[in-house]
Parts: structure tokens; C-alpha cells; sequence
């Protein structure tokens, strides 16, 4: 089983740039699919990057296409979200995900983290 902890969350103005983190403990990161996922106030949590094992292959949400980009580090046992040209509406918690099958739903995650707040101010 893998645990998971985000970091890097915080305020920032509209415009500007984050880079979420997110460093697996557990077992290594090799065995999973990764996701970003978040939660806006009042909303249902929404999928926003998803990025293969060995990390050739990636998916974002059309909202953030373009502007966020995801990563991984496999030897570092992380996993990143860079967030560029952020805007308000990104103002959400942010959380990581892992699935160790590769072939399930862009939004099918078992194993997940606490999240990160990100407030993007205008």
C-alpha cells in the first residue's frame, strides 16, 4: 500500500505559478498510475491530470489544458503538478492519487491524499 502527501499548496495572484508535489511513501511509485484531482468550494471533486507509469502518456482536464503540467519522478518517489497562468476558478484542494492498473477510468483512483489548498487571488 502506498500513503501519499501533498505539498506545495498556497496563495498566489492571479497569473502566477504553483508547483504541487506529491512524495509517495509505501512502496515505490513505479507500480502506480497517477492522478491530480480537486475540490472546489461547493463542488464535486473533478479530475485534473493523470500521467502513466513511466509517465509516456498523459491526460489533463480541457479546463487546465495547456497551462498545468504533470510529472513524475520515479527515483525521487514524487509526483508533480506544475499550475502556470492560474486563474481564481483554480482556487480548489488539490489532491494526489495512485491506481496500480493501468487501464481503468481517467477517474478511477484508489489510493489518495489529504490535498493541498491552492487560493488564487484576482
Amino acid at each position: 500500500q502506498v500513503q501519499l502527501v501533498e505539498s506545495g499548496g498556497g496563495l498566489v495572484q492571479a497569473g502566477g505559478s504553483l508547483r504541487l508535489s506529491c512524495a509517495a511513501s509505501g512502496r515505490s511509485l513505479f507500480y502506480y498510475r497517477m492522478g491530480w484531482f480537486r475540490r472546489a468550494p461547493g463542488k464535486e471533486r473533478e479530475f485534473v491530470a493523470t500521467i502513466s507509469h513511466s509517465g509516456g502518456n498523459t491526460d489533463y482536464a480541457d479546463s487546465v489544458k495547456g497551462r498545468f503540467t504533470i510529472s513524475r519522478d520515479n527515483a525521487k518517489n514524487t509526483v508533480y503538478l506544475q499550475m502556470n497562468s492560474l486563474k481564481p476558478e483554480d482556487t480548489a484542494v488539490y489532491f494526489c492519487a495512485a491506481d496500480p492498473q493501468a487501464n481503468r477510468g481517467r477517474g478511477d483512483f484508489t489510493y489518495w491524499g489529504q490535498g493541498t489548498q491552492v487560493t488564487v487571488s484576482s
